[in-house]
């Protein structure tokens, strides 16, 4: 039996991957959470094959839930289930340590094959991802300037895009002002923009402030 974890805070989404998953007699649903913390609470009393996670979570990042997980329990293997289309998070998630990327969207016709899949210890992706992955191995000079951004770096970008101020953005991620002017300056030499207005012009040009 796979046992399953799964995290989305909106009930409703849980509820409909969970009547997907029914429907499997070699899936279980141990357990459905709403946000960072109860994820670990759960793991830190109890176990699962496979953490089904989104990626929009109240109290954390998935991206960051994602890291710290693989850090404190090395063997959970985890699936990366999000709104946001391939381009956007699946490559940095895989860098990351997820065992598999897949879109809400896409759930009904691929969820139960991406788990079986990942929980026998391989990686899930589509044809965009594959595809994705095998440009990324090309030079730097093929990626976007995005594309080159720390996944801390990419989550203040998109946020500045979103015209999230740098006290704000730095109570979200519970860092200091300073950390996140450093973390903007660096965007700006990488990406060779000259301020926050090209800042958040090339983050809703390229769709990353959803």
């Amino acid at each position: 039996m796979i046992e399953i974890l799964m995290a989305d805070d909106h009930i409703l989404i849980r509820e409909g991957l969970k009547k997907i998953l029914d429907y499997e007699i070699d899936i279980n649903v141990k357990a459905d959470v709403k946000c960072a913390a109860e994820i670990f609470d759960f793991l830190k009393e109890d176990s699962c094959d496979v953490l089904i996670l989104d990626i929009n979570l109240p109290d954390m990042n998935g991206l960051d839930v994602l890291k710290q997980a693989k850090i404190l329990y090395p063997k959970l293997k985890i699936l990366i289930l999000s709104m946001y289309p391939e381009d956007r998070f699946a490559i940095r998630a895989l860098r990351a340590g997820a065992m598999g990327y897949l879109t809400k969207d896409s759930a009904s016709d691929e969820l139960v094959s991406a788990i079986r899949k990942v929980n026998s210890g391989r990686k899930y992706i589509n044809d965009n991802v594959a595809q994705q992955l095998a440009f990324s191995i090309g030079n730097d000079s093929d990626m976007k300037p995005h594309e080159k951004l720390s996944s801390r770096e990419f989550q203040v970008l998109s946020m500045i895009g979103q015209g999230v101020s740098v006290h704000n953005i730095a109570d979200k991620l519970k860092l200091s002002v300073s950390t996140i002017n450093t973390y903007r300056l660096r965007i700006l030499e990488k990406m060779k923009l000259k301020g926050n207005s090209e800042l958040i012009h090339y983050a809703v040009q390229n769709g990353l402030t959803d």
